[in-house]
């Protein structure tokens, strides 16, 4: 009932409000999933990358350090740690995060029972490692968490014993080389089992910029299909007032002035579209009207 009272300037305008407040809800809702989305991807390649890496320095490690260093480890007074692949994929990392465009990324391979307790799990950690063991055919798990830092964007994936030879530091003390018992005990990092899923290997990258980013777009999109629409607005107000709106009301006065018997009055338009045939058809009624009214003047 309400908008039935309204002009039609008014009833236009609100029509084009609606529709645009529907769109500009449409619009960002999917625009905001692809930019998530390829925010997501963006983090997500990063993540890949570095655990790429990582896994090339432990074959890196194990094909070209471990027999090199394998004999030591029976003389040797200290463990070598440089034959343990985690070991060098997670020294090779932190000297990566030296560099200050890669401080905030985080690497570990997240253990439950490790031989050195740096390695030692936390309880989201734990948590991805049951997983895994609970989920033999899941190879990856990811997504986004809330840190003191800000948001992260985290990769993991299973580590689990797929070699023998792993077992003689892991199985029990008494395999061990004597330089692993007098470096770390033995009370850490023994009962390991062959193709036992022991810990994971995890790779946080930082999200809250990139994701940042993706809202501040958001924003700069909407603000200019916001611009764009109030000037099309304007513009179809100012189409819709030059070219029907004053045209009616200039009808209307033309119509009340024919009323009152002013027969002077034309119904005038310069253009030939629906206005003007209206102006036309509006002018043969007052000329109808008009010989009408000479036909009963001469009767009376």
């Amino acid at each position: 009932m309400l908008i039935k009272n309204l002009k039609l300037e008014s009833k236009f305008n609100t029509f084009l409000l609606i529709i645009f407040i529907l769109g500009a809800i449409l619009t960002s809702t999917l625009l905001f999933q692809v930019l998530e989305r390829n925010a997501e991807t963006e983090v997500s390649d990063r993540a890949k990358l570095i655990v790429q890496t990582m896994n090339s320095v432990r074959d890196y490690t194990t094909s070209n350090i471990q027999p090199l260093l394998n004999d030591r480890l029976e003389v040797e007074p200290a463990f070598i740690p440089e034959t343990v692949p985690a070991f060098s994929a997670t020294e090779v990392f932190q000297k990566l995060r030296k560099n200050e465009a890669y401080r905030s990324f985080f690497y570990k391979e997240a253990t439950l029972n490790p031989t050195n307790l740096r390695d030692k799990v936390d309880s989201f950690e734990t948590s991805l490692v049951e997983k895994f063991r609970n989920e033999p055919t899941t190879k990856e798990l990811s997504g986004f968490r809330d840190l003191p830092s800000g948001k992260v964007f985290y990769t993991a994936r299973p580590l689990s014993i797929k070699k023998d030879s792993c077992l003689r530091c892991h199985s029990t003390p008494d395999r061990a080389p004597k330089s692993q018992i007098a470096t770390y005990g033995a009370d850490n990092g023994f009962g390991w089992k062959l193709n036992e899923i022991v810990a994971t290997q995890v790779i946080s990258v930082p999200a809250e910029e990139i994701l940042n980013n993706a809202q501040d777009a958001l924003k700069v999109v909407m603000a200019v299909l916001l611009a764009v629409f109030g000037a099309i607005l304007l513009a179809i107000n100012y189409l819709l007032r030059r070219t029907i709106i004053q045209p009616i009301k200039n009808m209307v006065k033309t119509a009340e002035a024919v009323s009152l018997g002013d027969m002077d009055a034309e119904f005038q338009h310069q253009n030939d579209d629906e206005i003007g045939l209206l102006a036309t058809a509006f002018g043969r009624m007052k000329s109808s009207l008009q010989i009408s009214m000479n036909l009963l003047k001469q009767w009376e």
